[in-house]
């Protein structure tokens, strides 16, 4: 008699060993809203242990954080050498701009208009109400960092192989008061060959422009260091005018549409 197959559950945390690699995840729900003192409370800044919500609150500074903080949510390779590279989203909102004056969205009078006085002074203060990020990772001191002409092996990548481990985490969503959205989110896959890691910042203010901040790791077991790369696109609506409207809400499609505004590439040596 055949084995039936059982639909695998979700699970909240998972690892993976993979030459020398420990990698594994965490995830839980989005960061709570209200403080433990109350609705309009904080923890004070003494002794007191603070809740989660104030922790985020005293270590960024920012007016406010994203609708959604999945601040329990983390990929962490770990080499058995120490070295140690994470994808956090703590560190990667620290990477905000607070104290720039912030884009304004497109119709922005008619919006301040049709909002409430207290929103529309929080909305534009000087800080990046858009949450852009140019996070690329958080790796320890084992790590040799060294900047290269390499490029990403694409072609490899493409190939058909086994997926042994796979994982999509979240790590800060915002929908900018309905104006478009903001997304920080990394996937890993690990192949027979090696992983590979696409950490994303993606931005869409509707009607205005749109950003894609991309950073792509790939580890191939032959060698002793990890490839980095950070690549920014951006790209208005207007020079976007020609691509059709679905497709701005689709970042895998719409890329190929955005012109690079940046690339730099990366050894990671971990031995």
């Amino acid at each position: 008699m055949e084995e039936e197959l059982v639909p695998r559950l979700p699970v909240d945390k998972e690892s993976v060993e993979f030459h020398n690699w420990k990698i594994s995840y965490e995830k839980s729900h989005i960061l709570k809203s209200i403080c433990k003192k109350g609705q309009d409370d904080k923890c004070k800044d003494d002794k007191e242990e603070f809740c989660e919500l104030c922790t985020y609150r005293h270590a960024l500074e920012l007016p406010h954080l994203p609708d959604m903080v999945f601040h329990k949510n983390k990929l962490t390779l770990q080499h058995a050498n120490g070295a140690i590279l994470e994808f956090l989203p703590m560190d990667a909102l620290h990477l905000v701009e607070n104290g720039k004056q912030p884009l304004q969205v497109a119709c922005a009078q008619e919006w301040k208009e049709s909002r409430p006085e207290t929103l529309v002074e929080e909305k534009f203060r000087p800080f990046d109400w858009t949450f852009t990020t140019d996070y690329q990772g958080t790796v320890n001191k084992i790590f040799r960092i060294e900047k290269c002409e390499q490029k990403l092996n694409k072609f490899k990548l493409m190939q058909r192989e086994k997926i042994l481990f796979y994982h999509d985490l979240t790590l800060f969503e915002d929908e900018l008061h309905d104006n478009g959205i903001s997304s920080c989110s990394v996937k890993i896959r690990v192949m027979p060959s090696g992983f590979f890691i696409l950490l994303r910042h993606f931005l869409r203010v509707d009607n205005v422009l749109l950003k894609i901040h991309d950073t792509r790791f790939h580890y191939e077991i032959e060698n002793d260091y990890v490839f980095k790369e950070f690549t920014k696109r951006e790209a208005t609506y207007d020079e976007l005018k020609k691509v059709p409207p679905p497709l701005f809400t689709l970042p895998n499609e719409i890329e190929q549409y955005m012109p690079i505004k940046e690339q730099l590439a990366y050894k990671l040596f971990f031995k």
